[in-house]
């Protein structure tokens, strides 16, 4: 199968520390890769390389093909590299219908100040976007006044109205009740199977990586000490002990 994503001797070293030393890595369209990891093992490091926020000291990033390791971060959505953050990003003054309206206007660049935003996307396409991830109810609600479960569903419907084909999570339930963690994951996953998208999400619940990924990647000191099913992964004598602390 075709890499959507790959990269080959990927290096960061920030003077003397090396945040991530020689990575090969592929991933496949269709894939639900779990990306895990102690604190301050890479993981981030790698998804900001991937996502052009920071630039490797050397190595090369290849995107469907296409080698994006120079572009900058808009460029790379453009790609079709889609990103939610651990803080979603949002505009708290906004209503949710009025932030996908902006996501949208902004994929099709027609956003003008003679324009209202309204006219410038379909109704429906933001109806069926809202529905998709079940914030209808809550369309005219600030994005302020949304819990952080909401927040999140909302920064993940954004990057998908800009239509990726890959959409990188950086830790999508945390902050979140436990009781909702689940029906939050069971919610994105359905719209990107819907949507056709790839995912690869940073994560520390074990029973979320358990339940919604079909691959694990397991990050130590800057390299991919353990990458295969999730079963294969959890029971590896090295993350069981570094990582999940066993």
């Amino acid at each position: 199968m075709n890499s959507l994503l790959q990269t080959r001797g990927l290096t960061l070293k920030f003077g003397g520390v090396v945040a991530a030393e020689s990575i090969d890595f592929d991933l496949s369209a269709g894939e639900r890769l779990a990306v895990i990891g102690a604190n301050g093992a890479g993981k981030t490091t790698f998804i900001n390389m991937v996502t052009g926020y920071i630039k490797p000291s050397s190595g090369q990033i290849c995107f469907d093909g296409e080698d994006i390791t120079a572009l900058h971060p808009r460029q790379i959505v453009l790609r079709g590299v889609g990103r939610s953050f651990q803080l979603p990003q949002l505009f708290t003054e906004q209503t949710v219908r009025e932030s996908i309206e902006l996501a949208v206007a902004a994929r099709r660049s027609r956003l003008s100040m003679f324009n209202p935003m309204s006219k410038c996307v379909a109704r429906e396409e933001i109806d069926h976007v809202l529905s998709m991830v079940g914030l209808a109810e809550r369309a005219h609600d600030l994005c302020g006044s949304l819990p952080e479960g909401h927040r999140k569903l909302l920064d993940v419907a954004m990057a998908l109205v800009l239509r990726p084909k890959l959409l990188i999570m950086d830790e999508p339930t945390s902050g979140v009740a436990a009781d909702e963690k689940h029906p939050l994951m069971a919610t994105i996953m359905k719209a990107l199977s819907e949507q056709k998208v790839t995912a690869m999400f940073v994560e520390h619940d074990v029973d979320i990586v358990n339940e919604y990924a079909t691959r694990v990647a397991a990050w130590i000191s800057g390299r991919i000490a353990a990458d295969g099913p999730p079963a294969t992964v959890m029971n590896d004598k090295e993350v069981r002990t570094v990582v999940l602390g066993h």
